[in-house]
């Protein structure tokens, strides 16, 4: 009794544990954990979401920016013409564009609520119209994001040099160093770069309602006296009639304060539940916020006639002319170069968070890589954020960082997916005549015919300023797109086709491996080690000789090797072409319809990048080659020159099998 109690007590004992593998870390992925903050699970994106004024820094800052420059392109557009004539219409084209602003809130509180998953261009578009359609309106779009990024940092260096005229040469690597920063710290996360951004937004507002203000109550006391003349303001045209076409060439340039109206529709799966309703309210702040600043601006300017200049900006010239020259003018006058200056700079904010989310909706349906649909380190769409840069980053560096050279690129786009998007809510209305269709398709149907007219407006008014260039990339991109979409396609109808049938086939009769081996060394017998693994019909090594005196010593050293059921056979190779030669070995091996066949080559992999460029990869040229053959592995037996596994024993690697 006792002896059996001993074994069932000895049988119970636990086993002794296993030795645990300590799997050390990259260094670029510490490095990554060390600038953007330890990695977030994925349960954690609900986290993520944000209140409504955290969403209001985030998606509204491009739109609330535009206030700093929409009026002074009406300026710049009508001051050359027709002088100080122009005056007289600043303010009518301002409330031009202020009623297109609020056609467009009421049109994108019907869209908001219709598609709360994300209601932007492109997915009304593909819903509710058809798929090219929708190629257009996203591609409009997502350039219509990258000129955000370029016209936004442009500006805010403008602003910077306008307060510290030193800094006008070093423009280009300023704005390079604001798209970095931005870029990072939404690298960091939607939370994390709210938090950073909220409070330049939030300052920017306080600072234009406070100017707003005190000129408004320095002309009501007749304290508001006229900009004196910049020493290089543009050139004044003489007083004359004002044509139609000089209105509305102005008014297109007063476009560019739409931009970033939609960011909210695209963002609705960032705010917090309720999402749609809290987004629909964060539009409509933003709106009333974004035209009351711009009718200001622009009837301060009228005041006090403002002439724009290379150097001054017209928000720089009112604040002085309201604040004064004293000290405590002076320090108000700072502030609101401050303010402006990172508004403008964290504008591009609205497109890093609304550019990524839109590629992903691409990438999603197979018309942009995949790469895009795959949330980083932070549950942000790192590829988005990281490709948005490098463009942004180019058309600075190719605009040399003007606002006035990149506004006429600006607008084209952004009215574009305007229309396409108010024209599928019109659609989608009269299909599914849900309880209020008519009263949102009369909002929805008045907002596509304006916005229509804007795009026609701006193309004709601004063709010739640049305009052509985003009408000509905006074709050539969808039709790229479509490639793509088309290549994505045939490449999953290939994979799906007699899929699982595929996998109940029956299996060959014989299986035979070959190492093909170059020379015996660490990496070489790690390849060998593997093979002894397996159990194959047949198992040899094959060594293709391109220096019979090499593929000699090696057959004497193999010699002495105890594996007898191991041969080594020698290929030669005199024309030295060692892919050919391993094709047509392995292609008389399942050249009789029964063997599956396995090559096993040995890789060696370095620790630094630059290593690589040492050694050639005739392993590469060997995979290519064998992948026309049917029932022909490629299996890739990785030896790591830097790894702990250098030591004598030979530690297996994970082998990367190759199917051809």
């Amino acid at each position: 009794m006792t002896s059996s109690f001993v074994r069932d007590a000895e049988a119970l004992r636990p086993l002794p544990a296993a030795p645990h593998t300590e799997i050390s870390e990259s260094r670029r992925y510490l490095l990554k954990s060390k600038l953007l903050g330890r990695a977030l699970d994925t349960d954690q994106l609900q986290h993520e979401r944000l209140g409504r004024p955290t969403a209001l820094a985030v998606f509204a800052s491009d739109a609330l920016s535009s206030t700093a420059y929409a009026s002074e392109e009406i300026l710049r557009t009508l001051i050359p013409v027709v002088g100080l004539l122009a005056f007289s219409f600043v303010l009518p084209i301002t409330l031009a564009m202020a009623a297109v602003l609020l056609i467009l809130m009421f049109s994108y509180r019907q869209t908001i609520k219709a598609y709360p998953s994300a209601g932007g261009a492109y997915i009304v578009t593909k819903d509710n119209l058809c798929l090219l359609p929708a190629q257009v309106a996203g591609v409009a779009l997502l350039t219509d994001h990258i000129l955000t990024v370029a016209v936004s940092v442009s500006a805010g260096v403008a602003a910077l040099y306008s307060a510290f005229g030193g800094l006008r040469p070093y423009r280009v690597p300023i704005a390079l160093g604001f798209i970095a920063l931005i870029a990072w710290g939404n690298l960091r996360g939607a939370k994390e770069s709210g938090r950073m951004f909220a409070v330049p937004t939030y300052a920017f507002l306080v600072s234009m309602f406070a100017m707003i203000g005190v000129g408004i109550y320095h002309a009501l006391a007749g304290g508001l006296h006229h900009s004196p003349l910049p020493a290089d303001h543009v050139q004044v045209g003489a007083a004359g009639s004002v044509g139609i076409f000089l209105l509305l060439h102005a008014f297109a340039s007063g476009g560019a304060a739409m931009t970033g109206v939609e960011a909210i529709s695209n963002g609705v799966p960032a705010f917090k539940a309720p999402e749609w309703k809290n987004a629909r309210s964060t539009l409509m702040v933003m709106g009333a916020c974004l035209g009351v600043m711009f009718i200001g601006i622009s009837w301060l300017a009228m005041q006090m006639h403002v002439i724009p200049s290379d150097k001054k900006t017209v928000i720089s010239q009112i604040a002085s002319g309201v604040f004064g020259s004293g000290t405590l003018g002076h320090v108000l006058f700072l502030v609101i170069q401050g303010t402006t200056m990172l508004i403008l700079v964290l504008a591009a904010n609205t497109s890093f968070a609304d550019f990524p989310r839109l590629a992903s909706f691409h990438a999603d349906d197979h018309f942009m890589p995949k790469q895009l649909t795959k949330r980083g380190h932070r549950l942000v769409f790192s590829n988005g954020i990281v490709l948005l840069s490098v463009t942004a980053a180019g058309l600075v560096v190719l605009f040399q960082a003007d606002v006035t050279h990149l506004i006429p690129l600006y607008a084209i786009g952004v009215f574009t997916s305007f229309t396409l998007s108010q024209a599928g809510m019109s659609v989608r209305h009269l299909r599914l005549r849900e309880p209020g269709w008519r009263v949102g398709l009369a909002i929805n149907g008045t907002g596509a015919f304006v916005t229509g007219a804007v795009t026609v407006v701006i193309a004709i008014t601004k063709f010739t300023h640049g305009a052509w260039a985003i009408m000509v990339l905006v074709p050539v991109l969808v039709f790229l797109l479509v490639r793509l979409n088309r290549q994505y396609e045939s490449e999953k109808d290939q994979l799906s086709e007699g899929a699982l049938a595929a996998t109940t086939l029956p299996v060959l009769r014989r299986h035979t491996v070959l190492v093909l081996l170059d020379r015996l060394d660490r990496s070489a017998a790690r390849a060998v080690q593997y093979a002894r693994t397996l159990r194959p019909d047949e198992l040899r090594a094959v060594h293709i000789a391109a220096d019979p005196e090499a593929a000699e010593a090696l057959m004497v050293e193999w010699q002495t090797l105890p594996l007898s059921r191991f041969p080594l056979e020698i290929v030669e190779c005199p024309d030295r072409r060692i892919a050919r030669a391993a094709l047509e070995v392995v292609a008389e091996e399942v050249a009789d319809g029964r063997t599956e066949v396995t090559v096993l080559l040995p890789r060696r992999e370095y620790q630094e990048f630059w290593h690589r460029f040492l050694h050639d990869r005739t392993s590469d040229s060997i995979a290519r080659a064998l992948g026309a053959l049917p029932h022909a592995n490629v299996t890739f037996v990785r030896y790591h020159l830097t790894s702990p596994s250098s030591s004598p024993n030979l530690v297996a690697t994970a082998p990367e099998v190759s199917p051809h």
